[in-house]
């Protein structure tokens, strides 16, 4: 059976961005920790995991340069801080090369920071925030030409061009029209996608998750939507509560959710709010709980479907015999969770 050791080592070879805030490296030939996705591929015998850079310096070890481990991933750096800043105050600017350049900014570096954090090129990220914004205002007023200024372009067709490559409607037609923000988001267990609507957050997985494709076509569908990658107000409580939570400051979250699912499968994924938190339970008690004995199959199948990991804690959910069954976001981070939240409960 591959051990949490066997998966970090894995993840380190592969440079695998999910696992960015799980762990740190500790590498003893060099003296230096790393953070998964550093380019440096140290000898398994020679390395050493830490759940975080304090641990890693606590042992000895001093952070890469070229990682740089004391950085967190979400929040981006200064100079990307200014950028998205200066996005907001201009809104109608295509930013170029030569304007990042007169920005004290480094196209380079700036390109590698949107692929590497966003997985889309600047300009990509670029259009999707201007469709956005245009979208929001939209809503807002039926002004197509003012929305084609505000947001850069010249040219009507142009600006509607690119708004319906986007969000999948003319810009005449997008008056009352939804659309689904996601983004990335980092935590303690690794990094993760949470997707909204207008009315709260619809999904919550791991980056990592081998459905989350499928989960994100059928967010698509269910809503009748297109995916724009944004902002969403919703965005700011997630990543405050989540903070909080890690922290060891927050056991339950108020985030307002908007559900895709059957009738049933709600009432399962609600029902595990009532979950205490550091406790566990079983599929069959859940089922009990619901007034449902009998479907203890079907319980488990809908905790199976939940898209909002850890806000739905189905991570409390054990088999009959105290195994811990299934977790989309890996077992390891299951057994992670539930650790963490007993230590917290002392």
């Amino acid at each position: 059976m591959e051990t949490e050791r066997d998966i970090f080592y894995r993840a380190l070879m592969e440079r695998d961005s999910s696992f960015e805030g799980v762990f740190v490296v500790g590498v003893k030939t060099t003296g230096i920790f790393c953070r998964p996705t550093c380019p440096a591929k140290p000898k398994l015998e020679n390395i050493e995991f830490f759940p975080s850079a304090k641990e890693a310096m606590l042992n000895g070890y001093r952070p890469c340069k070229v990682c740089k481990p004391l950085e967190k991933l979400g929040n981006p750096p200064p100079d990307i801080q200014r950028l998205l800043k200066y996005m907001d105050e201009n809104p109608s600017i295509k930013i170029k090369d030569a304007d990042l350049k007169d920005l004290g900014l480094e196209p380079n570096f700036v390109r590698r920071w949107f692929l590497k954090t966003y997985k889309l090129t600047f300009h990509a990220y670029q259009r999707m925030y201007r469709a956005n914004n245009a979208f929001q205002d939209l809503q807002i007023n039926s002004n197509v030409t003012g929305a084609a200024f505000d947001s850069g372009y010249g040219s009507l067709s142009g600006f509607n061009n690119m708004f319906k490559n986007i969000i999948g409607v003319s810009a005449q037609k997008s008056k009352g029209k939804r659309i689904i923000n996601f983004t990335y988001i980092e935590t303690n267990l690794g990094m993760m996608i949470a997707a909204a609507s207008d009315k709260g957050i619809c999904m919550f997985e791991f980056a990592d998750y081998k459905l989350l494709e499928l989960e994100l076509r059928q967010l698509a569908d269910s809503f009748k939507a297109p995916l724009v990658q944004g902002g969403n107000p919703h965005f700011d409580t997630l990543r405050n509560q989540m903070e909080q939570y890690f922290a060891g400051q927050r056991r339950d979250f108020d985030i307002p959710l908007d559900l895709v699912g059957t009738t049933f499968q709600k009432q399962v994924w609600l029902s595990l709010r009532k979950i205490p938190y550091g406790s566990t339970t079983t599929y069959s008690k859940q089922a009990e709980l619901l007034g449902k004995a009998s479907a203890v199959r079907a319980v488990a199948n809908a905790n199976g479907k939940n898209k909002i990991s850890i806000i739905l804690p189905c991570h409390r959910v054990i088999g009959a015999d105290g195994t811990l069954t299934g977790y989309g976001g890996g077992i390891w981070r299951k057994k992670k969770l539930l650790e963490f939240e007993k230590k917290n409960m002392l």
